[in-house]
């Protein structure tokens, strides 16, 4: 499934009609009833911030073929119950533009376990600790949380967030 097109903020200078991203991953968030598999990510981009096991999607690998992969990677387990719940655009000011499918499962194989790239662990979903996450997470995750499928474009310059558009998806 697609994005729909979105008018650039007034504010971005992007046109994110004709944006095209230079990696594509996934992040792979898992309930269980009222609680919420974190991570610590200990390298790469966003290191020690939370976040969801996730990464980059190889060639040949289907954005949800990826977030299995990356998960039992991460955190030694297999997600169940896996649906989308959103897309996420990501344009850097130093070039970088990152496309992201985010995935909810609602069950898993297995038990977590700490890993070079990172170290999990269960909230309940009431007390997700944004204050440690990139700050856009707090735009749509608490859709994620509450069902809800979005859309959302984003301008950072390093780990700062210029500006965001989030969009709660009125088709499925």
């Amino acid at each position: 499934m697609s994005s729909l097109p979105v008018p650039a903020a007034p504010d971005d200078g992007i046109d994110w009609d004709r944006w095209e991203p230079t990696e594509r991953a996934n992040l792979c968030f898992i309930r269980v009833e009222n609680r919420l598999l974190l991570i610590v990510k200990k390298r790469g981009l966003g290191a020690g911030k939370v976040n969801a096991p996730g990464g980059r999607i190889e060639p040949g690998e289907s954005a949800l073929q990826a977030a299995l992969r990356e998960t039992m990677e991460e955190v030694c387990v297999h997600p169940l119950g896996v649906e989308e719940m959103g897309v996420l655009h990501f344009d850097f000011t130093d070039g970088y533009r990152l496309h992201c499918t985010v995935f909810v499962a609602s069950g898993l194989e297995g038990e977590p376990a700490e890993t070079d790239e990172a170290d999990p662990f269960w909230v309940d979903v009431s007390e997700v600790p944004y204050d440690r996450m990139w700050s856009d997470d707090r735009h749509w995750l608490p859709l994620v949380l509450d069902g809800k499928k979005f859309d959302g474009w984003f301008r950072f310059d390093d780990e700062t967030m210029l500006t965001c558009r989030v969009i709660v998806r009125t088709h499925s």
